[in-house]
């Protein structure tokens, strides 16, 4: 079970006061300068990227969590950029794959751990289709990528079990 995100926050970050109380469900409140926290979830993206050989673009991942296993290109939206431009600028960074139309496919919630914290997380799964042989080369989070048939997935390979329960859902609606 994971502790709830906010129980990490035992200080109003405005004036420092230690009558940081819950509020809400998802929120704290100071009790001295009435400052409000609300911890919603972060934006992050994955990406179906197919080939024209019906081949799906995936990547080892370089760091933790889940080192060492598959994973698709992809990784939390930057303010100021939408979800769309986000997941074309994870796309370039861990693949060096340029690309144009990215088409939503479904979303889900998600807890990601990172630096011993629970990241909420709301995960949008976009579709991607490449035309011809296209150049690719892991960098960034990815200590390779590769293609690989749709037939030859197997989901248990995601060390990431948002992700492997995307690639699941995918695999369903593509049989």
């Amino acid at each position: 079970m994971h502790k709830h995100p906010l129980e990490k926050f035992a200080y109003c970050p405005i004036c420092g006061s230690k009558h940081f109380v819950l509020h809400t469900f998802k929120s704290k409140q100071c009790q001295d300068c009435g400052f409000i926290y609300f911890a919603n979830p972060c934006a992050a993206t994955a990406a179906f990227i197919l080939n024209e050989r019906g081949e799906l673009l995936v990547v080892r991942r370089a760091k933790e969590p889940a080192k060492g296993t598959l994973d698709l290109p992809g990784g939390f939206v930057d303010m100021y950029e939408t979800a769309e431009e986000g997941m074309r600028r994870e796309i370039k960074e861990e693949t060096g794959l340029e690309v144009g139309e990215v088409e939503y496919l479904f979303s889900s919630p998600n807890v990601y751990q990172y630096s011993g914290l629970g990241v909420h997380t709301i995960d949008m799964d976009y579709l991607v289709h490449v035309n011809g042989d296209v150049a690719v080369k892991a960098a960034d989070d990815a200590s390779e990528c590769f293609w690989i048939p749709l037939r030859d997935l197997h989901p248990e390979e995601f060390g990431l079990l948002s992700i492997r329960h995307a690639v699941e859902r995918f695999l369903a609606s593509n049989r």
